[in-house]
């Protein structure tokens, strides 16, 4: 089945059907732009929602712990992925698909154009073939005619006896030439038809078949071609699908990961206080105040008095069932971590303690390269000074010996946290051997409340069998009573220093909680020691020194 033999008087309806080709094959492209376009946007819109909902991390305490909330950070990880083979389609589109069907519509069209216009060229030879014959055979039956008008006019003055002989001879001569100027026309029109007979053969049997040819073989490779872009279409997303199936099952080994006692876990771990639950609420017996002697008058007053007190004079009760359920006090992070939690606080300086380790031995590292460069100075002075390495090695003792001063201090607060060391003595103690001198007040298990960059080394001060801590307690005036307060919960007061009470107590504040939260308070039989503030109930007297 050839174009050339079945279609050759059907050159317009050719035309138009491979300009319609050339039209559709643009639609296609077009078609593959928009899906290009879409894959495009949807790839950006899903980095743009990934983007949105990761963390913004600013601190290793706001990574996510939960197994949950891990997981759903490794299906923004995948999701970002599956964004990026979106791309990858968009872009293997763009170049094997679009760009080819681009490229190969403007050869088609520069190829339809030089087809149709051999096309029309044979036409118009053809047709001027079509009118030199017609013109010839016109002329041919134009002198046919003239030279049967001088035949029939020479017989008519032939048979006419009035003519003169020379009219006679005149005609005869005029239907000679006529009859010869005939022939030759004969013989011109019979020579144009045989051309024209030859080039109309030529023109319908090899000229236009060949160039019908060329437009179907055109035709048929437009369609071969948008059948391989078809195939490429469908190719460059299923080249993808390997690793889309690889962000898929990345995503469902994320939502098996989740783990919700691992999750119950972490949640423990990160609000324990270890404080242990308050007990039942004793008897009060307000009878026992209609019995004091008159030595407790001041207290009875005082409590007499607290009770036309407004509520701002009253604080602690509030805040300190808040932190003894996991809120932390407001109030400014301290350096040893005492206004956390016992549990909270155990973490945290483990945490420290784990950085200050990974820095020593850094700075160990840095310290044995330091005087392996200095032996290698020493034994070939020509690659350096060794003398030059001296301040940055001085540099590198000091953070070590400040590094070592650093974690044997949280060791051991972290000691007492853990109940490793007995009390407060021992810790002193073991800071007199360092020759740790701390300027500031500490908290009653061994808490330090000032900055730690205050400490300086010292001589080591001892008195007997007295310390510090004695001579605070040892004192021949006792400190005047500036409120009272009422114990909320029940405090064992094992540590040095501190002092046991029992819930629903009532005590003695001859001194206010520094920020350390601690309070110092005293029973009515003498004995004095620290309590925390956030177990009581503090009252403090309007016309006291210290209110």
């Amino acid at each position: 089945m050839s174009w050339g033999t079945e279609l050759w008087d059907q050159f317009d309806s050719l035309d138009k059907h491979t300009q319609w080709g050339i039209d559709f094959l643009e639609r296609y492209a077009k078609f593959v732009k928009e899906r290009i376009e879409i894959e495009q946007n949807y790839a950006k819109q899903l980095r743009n929602l990934v983007k949105k909902y990761c963390p913004k991390r600013s601190s290793k305490d706001e990574e996510p712990r939960f197994t949950s909330c891990i997981a759903f950070f490794n299906i923004l990880n995948e999701l970002n992925d599956y964004a990026g083979q979106r791309e990858v389609v968009a872009e293997e589109m763009a170049h094997r698909v679009y760009g080819e069907l681009m490229r190969y519509a403007h050869d088609l069209k520069t190829e339809r154009k030089m087809h149709l216009q051999e096309g029309r060229k044979a036409q118009q030879y053809l047709d001027m073939c079509w009118k030199q014959m017609d013109n010839s055979k016109k002329k041919f039956e134009r002198e046919c005619r003239e030279a049967e008008k001088a035949q029939q006019s020479y017989e008519r003055l032939d048979n006419d006896t009035n003519a003169t002989k020379a009219d006679v001879e005149k005609a005869k001569q005029q239907l000679n030439l006529r009859t010869h100027m005939a022939d030759e026309n004969k013989n011109e029109y019979a020579a144009q038809l045989q051309n024209f007979n030859g080039e109309q053969h030529k023109h319908f049997y090899v000229v236009i078949p060949q160039i019908y040819k060329q437009l179907q073989e055109m035709d048929e490779r437009r369609t071969i071609k948008l059948s391989e872009c078809y195939r490429g279409f469908a190719d460059s997303e299923r080249k993808v699908i390997p690793i889309i199936s690889k962000c898929l099952e990345g995503m469902i080994l994320a939502a098996k990961s989740v783990d919700e006692r691992r999750d119950s876990q972490m949640v423990v771990d990160s609000f324990k206080s270890g404080f242990e639950p308050p007990g039942d609420f004793p008897f009060e017996d307000y009878s026992q105040h209609i019995y004091r002697t008159i030595s407790d008058g001041t207290i009875s007053a005082s409590k007499q008095e607290s009770g036309k007190m407004d509520a701002k004079t009253t604080v602690g009760k509030a805040k300190g069932k808040l932190w003894l359920f996991g809120k932390k006090p407001k109030g400014p992070a301290l350096e040893d971590f005492s206004h956390l939690p016992p549990e909270q606080r155990r973490k945290k300086l483990q945490q420290r303690i784990d950085e200050l380790n990974r820095e020593l031995q850094k700075e160990s590292d840095q310290k044995e390269a330091l005087n392996k460069m200095k032996d290698v100075y020493e034994k070939n002075p020509q690659m350096g000074d060794p003398g030059s390495l001296q301040p940055k090695l001085a540099e590198t003792m000091n953070n070590i010996d400040r590094l070592r001063m650093e974690i044997h201090k949280n060791e051991a607060w972290l000691s007492e946290v853990e109940g490793k060391t007995g009390g407060r003595g021992d810790r002193r103690h073991s800071s007199d051997i360092n020759h740790l001198v701390t300027q500031g007040r500490e908290s009653p298990e061994g808490s330090y409340t000032d900055d730690a960059n205050q400490e300086v080394r010292g001589p080591t001060q001892q008195h007997g069998h007295h310390n510090e801590f004695d001579d605070e307690f040892e004192d021949d005036d006792p400190l005047p009573a500036i409120g009272h307060c009422k114990a909320i919960y029940p405090f064992d007061g094992h540590n040095e220093g501190t002092l046991a009470m029992k819930e629903g107590e009532v005590l003695y504040i001859i001194e206010e909680d520094k920020g350390d939260g601690w309070t110092r308070a005293r029973r009515q039989n003498g004995e004095e020691g620290y309590v925390p503030t956030s177990y009581i109930d503090v009252t403090l007297e309007k016309n006291s020194k210290g209110s």
